[in-house]
């Protein structure tokens, strides 16, 4: 069962129905008048002498009925949904910070992870490259597994990858989501399900049964900035909604990375866009916590790969000097492609290997 809650969050989530309410004007209202609670408070004259505040909105103030507010809390209690507000301690600090912070969130899951230390948040193409998503998952556990919490949007693409990777590793991970908490396709609501068992908790800024619109992802993307310390970008074409995350990183003061690739890709013309920018170019996990000063042991120990036999152990040595081609293998392990196919597949089904495309294979994470 969750906590109850908040008569805070309750104004709160008033005041954001109130139609002509922003997030800037419904801070302003709040710090004008000290809290939520004390906005309703306030007769029409004194809010018609706030700044902001005309005709129209006076009239929608006016109208607000507190029972709408209250029937959608009940619906998030019945549902388990926390509803929080900036009032409450478990809104996150790193968001609060910001002006354009939501006057409300609804989670799911363990809100306190949202005051992990080391927050770092993980974003890219939807349809990224193979390359790309191995890169995110192996890179994600990496980064779980050294005390940091990896935040993404849990689209297709380079943020189920690295929603993924840090499912593998000791710290949860958190998402954000561009539709209501009561609006998810099946393959969400498993997202979702493994995120909270993990120990993590999803979040969304929009009600709870709010269909995703192509405008709640920009809005969406502020929180994913907000709620970190640095946002990673792993392949982003130069149009990439990407990029609108990272563009608020930096407003916010946050550091912005970036992993280059080909330049015969188009899709990395975004990431090499922001190295351009000033962001801080990286090619591995290790040097992404190093430029943040993040440091931290591993919170478990690896599993050590034992060959089963010369064969297992020459495609193990040769495969960690970087991926190579089938063909290459066959040569290096001096045996034909049909005695090395079986080999291979066992290895990748029991995750040594990964196997990427244009027949070329790499270790596993």
């Amino acid at each position: 069962m969750i906590d109850e809650i908040s008569k805070p969050a309750i104004a709160a989530l008033r005041l954001s129905l109130v139609r002509g309410i922003g997030v800037r004007l419904g801070h302003k209202l709040t710090e004008v008048c000290g809290s939520f609670e004390a906005i309703w408070e306030k007769s029409s004259a004194e809010w018609a002498q706030i700044e902001g505040v005309g005709s129209k909105l006076l009239a929608a103030l006016s109208q607000s009925d507190i029972k709408q507010a209250q029937s959608i809390a009940a619906q998030c209690q019945q549902a388990g949904i926390q509803v929080l507000c900036s009032e409450d301690s478990a809104y996150p600090k790193m968001l609060k910070t910001n002006d354009d912070a939501p006057l409300i969130l609804f989670a799911r899951g363990d809100v306190s992870v949202l005051s992990h230390v080391q927050c770092l948040a993980i974003v890219g193409a939807r349809k990224a490259s193979r390359e790309s998503r191995l890169i995110a998952r192996r890179w994600s556990h990496y980064f779980s597994e050294h005390s940091t919490l990896v935040i993404s949007g849990m689209a297709y693409g380079i943020d189920a990858a690295a929603h993924s990777g840090a499912l593998l590793g000791s710290i949860p991970t958190v998402a954000v989501l561009g539709c209501g908490l009561l609006c998810l396709q099946q393959r969400q609501e498993q997202q979702v399900a493994a995120i909270i068992e993990h120990g993590g908790c999803v979040l969304s800024e929009f009600l709870p049964e709010q269909a995703p619109r192509p405008e709640n992802f920009p809005q969406r993307n502020r929180i994913i900035a907000g709620l970190a310390q640095a946002t990673l970008v792993i392949e982003a074409d130069i149009r990439s909604g990407s990029l609108i995350t990272a563009n608020q990183a930096l407003s916010y003061g946050r550091e912005v990375l970036a992993v280059p690739g080909s330049v015969l890709n188009n899709g990395h013309a975004g990431c090499h866009q922001l190295i351009r920018d000033g962001a801080s170019l990286v090619d591995s996990a290790e040097q992404v916590l190093q430029l943040l000063d993040w440091h931290s042991e591993s919170q478990s120990s690896r599993i050590i790969f034992e060959p089963a036999n010369k064969h297992e152990a020459k495609l193990f040595d040769v495969l960690q000097h970087g991926i190579l081609h089938l063909d290459a293998l066959s040569e290096a392990c001096n045996l034909t492609v049909p005695e090395l196919s079986p080999i291979l597949l066992d290895l990748e089904l029991r995750g040594v290997i990964e196997r990427l495309p244009g027949s070329r294979y790499t270790l596993g994470s």
